[in-house]
């Protein structure tokens, strides 16, 4: 199977602890890179983690709190540095270009790149970007302020042609993308060959969904509906889920409930409160709720 990789950066909330760094992830679909939210040690962390700058062109910013966006700047200024020229493209909230322009004009003038920003409308679940294998679209979350996620979702791909049956069927070339798309052929004598006996099946596409800052906010369920691997906050535990009301944040607990309730196959969960000093307490309250439950950390790789 082609490559969908999670790679946690960052899992912390907005208090630095020498636990954690920022939130921040880079998802890794057949080598294209994504990052999702950039807090302060971003790129540091991507360096750790092995990945190469070159293959990171989209940036998404789920919301404009610092501790999901300080280190923007900073990347940004060391792609200049390391002689990018591929343009990078920031998807995020229309206040983001309106205070990052004045910075990159003063720090940044003279780099061989461009940085186009696409804006995202946090209130509607719409795709805001697309390529041959994969749409990107925003789940509107609950937050203090215009807050998003984001499904990385893969397109369906073609049947796998049985080299053999097509040989012996002496199907010619022309006809291969036909087939592919699931239609059968026809022999020159009329005769039908069905198009099980010409392909398998692919593999089922695989979807991801980032569901970080929010409450307990249900009607995220319906989009997320069954996806192989959801990352959702957990910043507090049960005892603390009046804090949590009050910030507009999750416990792991209710994280849980919207794995369970969405039917997803695994959930990972992260955006930890520094007050925890072990994070099993969240690990443990989530799984009591949907046992297939992982914590994340810095440098994880989570293979989908």
């Amino acid at each position: 199977m082609e490559k969908f990789e999670v790679h946690i950066l960052g899992c912390g909330s907005a208090l630095p602890t020498t636990r954690h760094f920022a939130s921040s992830q880079v998802v890794n679909i057949r080598e294209k890179l994504f990052m999702i939210d950039c807090g302060e040690g971003a790129q540091l962390q991507l360096r750790r983690s092995k990945l190469k700058f070159t293959r990171l062109n989209h940036i998404f910013i789920s919301h404009l709190h610092g501790d999901h966006c300080f280190g923007l700047m900073g990347l940004i200024s060391t792609f200049g540095l390391v002689g990018r020229t591929a343009t990078l493209h920031i998807h995020c909230h229309a206040d983001l270009e309106r205070i990052l322009t004045p910075q990159l004009e003063y720090f940044c003038k003279g780099m061989a790149y461009n940085v186009e920003f696409h804006l995202i409308n946090p209130t509607k679940a719409e795709v805001v970007y697309e390529d041959r294998s994969v749409t990107v679209s925003s789940i509107p979350l609950r937050h203090r302020i215009p807050t998003c996620g984001f499904l990385f979702a893969e397109k369906p791909t073609p049947n796998h042609i049985i080299r053999d049956m097509i040989d012996f069927y002496k199907v010619p070339v022309f006809e291969l993308n036909r087939i592919k798309n699931g239609e059968d052929y026809v022999l020159p004598d009329g005769t039908v060959i069905p198009n099980n006996r010409l392909t398998t099946p692919p593999a089922p596409p695989r979807s991801y969904a980032y569901c970080s800052d929010t409450i307990f906010h249900r009607p995220i369920i319906e989009q997320i509906k069954e996806v192989n691997l959801l990352f959702h906050e957990a910043t507090f535990a049960q005892c603390d889920a009046q804090r949590a009301k009050e910030t507009f944040h999750t416990t792991a607990m209710q994280a849980g409930e919207i794995a369970r309730d969405a039917d997803v196959k695994q959930l990972l969960i992260g955006h930890f409160s520094a007050r925890y000093e072990d994070e099993n307490i969240l690990l443990q309250e989530a799984r009591s709720v949907f046992p297939n439950t992982l914590l994340a950390k810095e440098n994880l790789k989570v293979t989908l």
